[in-house]
């Protein structure tokens, strides 16, 4: 039984969702119509950088209108000013800074004409997703002026980690030095100290939901930084975040090093584990993506006991 009602100014102009299977992620198409202007563009419901995973249509009506709320043209100043000051503590991000610069003027931008000629503009994209903007991907738009079907990216001027702040977990610069510290710089797939390491949370936030998002205390025991992280360099943790993307999408649990080896589980998902939301943690033990110290300790324990 419904209990949210859609607002009369919102119209959804496709019932089936737009999807970025790459990123994961799932678009509405819907209509805004506000007193000088209609907005016309793809609002995300399946949005993992956000913790946006919406799934009834409860749920979607009361999450479009908010959205049609924090979009409305009398909001849009004040947002700015909250996204300048954002901007002034990022100065080290002033490429990323073009990028928004860019998609903040609004509608649909080309990734080949419109915005800042960069080859790595993918990089740039989710580093604004990962500072908690919302941006919806369409991977086959026409471009007049390319006169070529090609990539457009749209960023919707809603509070930053979503319209409910959620997003992913952020770790302050302290909290950052403290768990390699903790971790003694250990880089575990090469399994050798490394200056280049990163904290890289051990469940994977493809498969976050917004009750999955924890609080991350600068005074964080070295008990639950043990539990929670490992420390991989950045090109690993990419190719990590691939592969639970792939595990995510089709089931198949990932390999390292060639090995098909599982300390639990198999090679695929359990369907009786939730794919999503904190009790999904259980489907992930056993994967060596998950944890990469454990599962050397096991198979070394494995192949010493044979």
């Amino acid at each position: 039984m419904m209990t949210t009602e859609l607002n009369v100014n919102i119209k959804l102009v496709e019932l089936e969702r737009k999807t970025h299977s790459k990123a994961s992620e799932e678009y509405v198409h819907v209509r805004f119509s506000y007193p000088d202007h209609d907005w016309d563009g793809w609002v995300p419901v399946e949005y993992r950088r956000t913790g946006v995973s919406i799934k009834t249509d409860d749920e979607l009506y009361e999450y479009l209108n908010t959205v049609y709320e924090q979009m409305k043209p009398e909001n849009f100043t004040k947002w700015m000013e909250e996204q300048n000051k954002f901007w002034k503590e990022k100065r080290n991000a002033v490429t990323t800074k073009g990028f928004f610069d860019s998609l903040v003027k609004g509608g649909w931008q080309c990734v080949e004409c419109t915005l800042p000629s960069n080859p790595n503009w993918a990089r740039r994209v989710q580093d604004l997703k990962e500072f908690g903007y919302t941006i919806a991907t369409d991977t086959h738009k026409y471009c007049p002026h390319c006169k070529a079907y090609k990539t457009h990216l749209l960023l919707l001027p809603i509070k930053r980690g979503g319209v409910h702040g959620n997003g992913y977990e952020k770790l302050s610069p302290a909290l950052r030095k403290k768990i390699i510290k903790v971790l003694g710089s250990k880089d575990v797939y090469e399994d050798v100290i490394s200056p280049h390491c990163l904290p890289d949370h051990k469940f994977s936030e493809i498969r976050w939901d917004e009750s999955t998002k924890g609080d991350n205390a600068d005074d964080m025991s070295e008990e639950e930084i043990r539990r929670k992280f490992q420390l991989l360099t950045n090109q690993r943790n990419q190719q990590k975040r691939e592969i639970c993307r792939t595990c995510y999408q089709t089931g198949v649990r990932g390999i390292i090093f060639g090995i098909p080896y599982y300390y639990k589980g198999t090679d695929k998902w359990d369907p009786s584990i939730p794919s999503k939301g904190k009790e999904a943690e259980a489907g992930c033990e056993g994967c060596p993506w998950y944890d990469i110290a454990r599962w050397r300790a096991e198979l070394i324990r494995k192949i010493n006991n044979q």
